[in-house]
């Protein structure tokens, strides 16, 4: 037997022994496990983000423990199993490949993207943003319902037309900002769509960038709050002058 199938193999044993043996691990269930699923989802974005790579293979391991986890309460629920689930994927993978498995022809990423959700409406899919999750952090969402209306071949045709419209949106932003309206919020969430559609085109991930901005910040707002500690004051008994002139120290390391 292949190494790989071994390990799995391994894998499944053990679960069988905790999910029998353990205290903790036999009481938990579909509900129970969610949340610790999405922080484990969060580890492993943080060690991608900060190109860990040792790190990136641990919590592979543990969302693939997560996914055994699940397995095993379906299986003790008679609602499906690993086999199932392996299953279902190899299939879905087949059906949404014919380039690959079939003798359909493509010459672009964009095609390949086009087919699948053109296949998954044929599947039964009612719409081509119902796979997106409702539950998905606000600007992941963005993301995917962008790229998927783009899929469906709802796009902009060039970078300078999305340009154009952020350009749009922050003049009407600034319209009713300048009336105090009650539509500002509205406006400017106009705008984050459409800055998220720009980076798109320019193949930017916002997520990541903007992730990236905050660890900045971050680094350099501990360097003010450590040096106010060696001058023996707060933070906040410093003026904003002398915390601009740190701020810019920070930006040097």
């Amino acid at each position: 037997m292949d190494k790989p199938l071994q390990s799995f193999q391994k894998l499944l044993a053990i679960m069988d022994e905790l999910r029998s043996k353990c205290p903790w691990d036999s009481e938990q269930t579909f509900d129970s496990l969610r949340y610790l699923t999405i922080e484990e989802t969060y580890e492993l974005s943080d060690a991608i983000i900060e190109k860990k790579y040792e790190d990136i293979g641990k919590e592979l391991g543990d969302l693939l423990l997560h996914i055994v986890f699940y397995a095993k309460i379906g299986e003790e629920q008679n609602l499906f199993n690993i086999e199932t689930v392996i299953h279902n994927i190899c299939e879905k993978l087949i059906r949404r490949h014919p380039h690959i498995f079939g003798e359909v022809q493509v010459h672009s990423v964009d095609e390949v993207k086009e087919n699948w959700e053109k296949i998954k409406l044929k599947e039964g899919s009612k719409s081509v943003l119902g796979g997106v999750p409702n539950s998905l952090p606000a600007m992941v969402k963005a993301c995917r319902i962008q790229e998927k209306a783009r899929g469906a071949g709802f796009d902009w045709e060039n970078k300078e037309q999305v340009w154009e419209k952020v350009q749009e949106e922050l003049a009407e932003f600034h319209q009713e900002k300048e009336r105090n309206s009650e539509k500002m919020e509205d406006e400017f969430g106009d705008i984050l769509f459409a800055l998220i559609n720009y980076a798109r085109f320019i193949h930017i991930n916002p997520e990541d960038a903007l992730e990236k901005t905050n660890r900045k910040f971050i680094k350099r707002f501990n360097f003010l709050e450590e040096n106010a500690k060696q001058q023996g004051r707060l933070l906040s008994d410093m003026t904003l002058l002398e915390m601009e002139r740190l701020w810019q120290k920070a930006k040097e390391i």
